[in-house]
């Protein structure tokens, strides 16, 4: 049985601790996806082959592993690991988002259903036609908001996935 996360958990892990995890989940050589506890045998591990964990400094491994095993705590061990990686949208996704979350005429904070809604009825096609969005990112940014979607749910708050940069 797969226990589903409220989104706002990632946000809970450092970003340093999420692109690690990320590593590891995107991994082409897995054919599993990771656990919370591989992550830290991986980590806990000199030559786990990782850039991103040959990169880190002794005491930045300390730091992640220490937040690793208090999430392990509280979550478990057999955790999949993705639910820990921080997702946003690409800037292009974020641009959407953010008009969406500015139309007056929504009644409530828009969740990805809606700007998936939106973006179906022709507000992509506007924010290209505005200059806002490259051409080229109309054909991606669907298949972004259905990835989204897939993992988090059409009710999760869109605002959640807004990159700021």
């Amino acid at each position: 049985m797969t226990i589903r996360l409220p989104i706002d958990i990632a946000s809970r892990v450092s970003p340093e601790l999420s692109t690690i995890i990320e590593a590891f989940v995107n991994d082409p050589d897995r054919e599993e996806p990771p656990t919370l506890d591989e992550v830290r045998a991986a980590i806990d591990e000199d030559n786990a082959g990782v850039a991103e964990l040959e990169a880190l400094h002794p005491q930045e491994r300390t730091s992640a592993l220490a937040e690793l095993d208090d999430l392990i705590e509280e979550f478990g061990g057999e955790m999949l690991a993705a639910d820990f990686v921080v997702s946003k949208a690409s800037e292009g996704l974020s641009r959407i988002i953010e008009t969406t979350m500015n139309d007056a005429s929504l009644r409530r904070r828009p969740t990805l259903g809606m700007v998936r809604e939106a973006m179906a009825n022709g507000l992509t096609a506007q924010l290209v036609g505005d200059g806002t969005l490259d051409p080229d990112e109309d054909g991606t940014l669907l298949g972004e908001i259905d990835g989204l979607i897939n993992h988090f749910g059409a009710d999760a708050l869109a605002e959640d996935f807004v990159r700021f940069e």
